[in-house]
């Protein structure tokens, strides 16, 4: 049974010292899971009972393809209007709680593990149903359609009914949870889940076009981002804009799992004048 952390919130008391890990760099951020508390969340128009982090926005000349919240949703709470942006495509994964999806009248449940992909322009509602709080991750993108290619359609997972892919030459230290089919280009993105057993680790620095945002579930580890190696616990989160070198060692004591945007299957384009 894994173990996803889900954040909390409250208020650090004034003994406390200031010092933290936040850093962000022209390449990379690191949100600690301390900084994480009461005074920087939001709400959202048409969303009752509930309150996000958020974790990353376009930013022009970072990272440009995504948003990541943290939803924080009471008993009863949710929206049946929970993004006008119709080209937004999203996916949620739960760490806490019991969320129910509603699309095209159907009614899906989802608890810790659970894992959605809603297309863009498909409508869908959303309510906490369980006794405690619901705390789900919420990734949007605008979908990126190509012409005589279908969009995806919405579906519905749990991370447990899907078996990890080892990476060659591993022997299973180091495996991806894929939670869409790599070879379905309907997809424009994938959000998966990354695992390293202890001693597991990325061997080279990833040098590459896409995005990350990269929100550890479990365990620790010291992660290169550019040129720094930083500590990171359950908790944190890590943002990469495009061609920011990474590598990863989890020295254990436990597991070391985080859930991982990236963009994939695209042209690159090129410049505003295209058609």
């Amino acid at each position: 049974m894994s173990d996803y952390y889900a954040q909390v919130g409250g208020h650090p008391p004034q003994t406390d010292i200031m010092t933290d890990r936040a850093v962000f760099t022209e390449a990379y951020a690191v949100i600690p899971r301390g900084t994480m508390m009461d005074i920087v969340t939001s709400q959202l128009p048409f969303w009752t009972n509930t309150r996000l982090w958020v974790l990353a926005r376009p930013m022009t000349g970072f990272a440009e393809t995504f948003s990541h919240y943290i939803m924080e949703v009471a008993p009863g709470g949710g929206s049946d209007r929970p993004d006008d942006e119709h080209s937004a495509q999203s996916v949620l994964f739960v760490t806490h709680g019991t969320i129910t999806i509603t699309t095209r009248g159907t009614a899906q449940h989802l608890g810790p593990g659970g894992y959605a992909y809603l297309p863009a322009g498909q409508d869908w509602s959303l309510r906490s149903t369980g006794s405690d709080p619901a705390r789900f991750h919420w990734i949007r993108k605008r979908y990126q359609a190509v012409n005589d290619l279908d969009a995806p359609t919405a579906f519905f997972v749990h991370e447990a009914d899907i078996a990890p892919t080892e990476m060659p030459g591993t022997q299973g230290t180091w495996s991806t949870t894929r939670f869409a089919d790599p070879d379905d280009l309907r997809h424009d993105m994938h959000v998966n889940i990354v695992n390293f057993e202890p001693g597991g680790l990325i061997p080279f620095a990833e040098t590459h076009v896409m995005e990350h945002g990269l929100y550890v579930l479990e365990g620790k580890a010291v992660y290169r981002l550019n040129t720094d190696w930083v500590e990171v616990e359950a908790g944190d989160y890590m943002w990469l804009r495009a061609f920011c070198p990474q590598a990863c060692y989890a020295g254990g004591p436990g597991r070391f799992r985080y859930l991982l945007y990236k963009d994939v299957n695209r042209h690159m384009p090129l410049g505003l004048g295209r058609p």
